[in-house]
């Protein structure tokens, strides 16, 4: 089988990468640039002509979809721009996999949901973004499934790896360098490791569960704030950085921020037949090769 994967300098695509290398089948990996000494495939996702020029060429039966626009505040004031590649790319990709009768996988977020209330998140209940960043990603959804292609879409929260740039690999340094620092405590929800994401999505492809068609939630295990996630990792780095919980208005951000996005992860690991890390788990895992490296 031969998969594409777009946004493969990403955190998530980077991973992939990693997990994937000794895979029976064959994965082509795209973006936009490719960074000096990385074998990527040049691919403007907005432009549909250049999928289709790239899916013929290599006989694509999967695309991976990793590429997105993440600047959750810079979104605010660049709306066009995030539509263009959360949605319209999106549609983009979804179209040309309808005409060859290939999937798309496709990554979503938990900011399709409005985190007002503190109830685990199922796939199935209403979703009302808060923002540009949550709309335009759940518009791309939309698209997706109207395209009438065969698809699954993987929504997912807090994403960090030691590639690229992320709440871990800023607070380890943060933590190494200052005396004392406040993080918010009234905003909860459950990491994702990207490499935890990219073995599912291996693991989908590999064995053969593609057809499963449908929306699915995926984190790591657990429920914390950001504050709690940030003393972890502090701790985990054997930093002595004191750190102080602090409300979400001390610090307020153009983007609003969901305050609970925690997952229900029952379907995806019914369906899949998976085990999810616990979130504390997989960021030593995390430290351990920031660390090594």
């Amino acid at each position: 089988m031969n998969i594409l994967v777009t946004g493969a300098n990403g955190q998530l695509g980077t991973e992939l990468r990693n997990i994937t290398a000794g895979s029976r089948n064959r994965y082509i990996f795209s973006d936009v640039i490719s960074p000096p000494g990385v074998e990527t495939v040049n691919l403007d996702i907005t432009d549909i002509a250049a999928i289709r020029i790239v899916c013929e060429s290599e006989r694509i039966d999967t695309i991976v979809n990793c590429a997105a626009y993440t600047n959750v505040d810079k979104a605010e004031d660049d709306a066009q721009m995030a539509m263009l590649i959360n949605s319209t790319a999106a549609g983009n990709l979804a179209k040309v996999v309808a005409e060859r009768g290939a999937t798309l996988v496709h990554i979503s977020t938990d900011y399709v949901f409005s985190g007002a209330t503190a109830i685990p998140r199922r796939e199935d209940q209403p979703t009302e973004p808060l923002g540009v960043y949550g709309s335009t990603k759940l518009s791309g959804e939309k698209e997706i499934e109207k395209s009438g292609c065969k698809w699954i879409i993987l929504r997912t929260a807090w994403l960090y790896s030691p590639y690229g740039r992320n709440f871990v690999k800023t607070m380890r340094q943060l933590t190494a360098e200052r005396d004392s620092l406040k993080v918010v405590f009234d905003q909860v929800g459950t990491p994702t490791y990207a490499r935890d994401l990219a073995c599912l999505i291996a693991t989908i492809i590999d064995q053969g569960m593609l057809d499963r068609t449908g929306i699915y939630h995926y984190s790591n295990e657990g429920a914390i704030s950001w504050y709690d996630f940030a003393k972890a990792i502090c701790e985990l780095c054997g930093n002595s950085c004191d750190i102080k919980p602090c409300h979400t208005g001390e610090y307020p951000t153009k983007a609003v921020r969901p305050h609970f996005s925690v997952f229900d992860k029952t379907k995806v690991k019914e369906t899949f037949g998976i085990t999810i890390p616990y979130w504390k788990a997989s960021l030593k895992d995390c430290i351990n090769r920031l660390e090594q490296a």
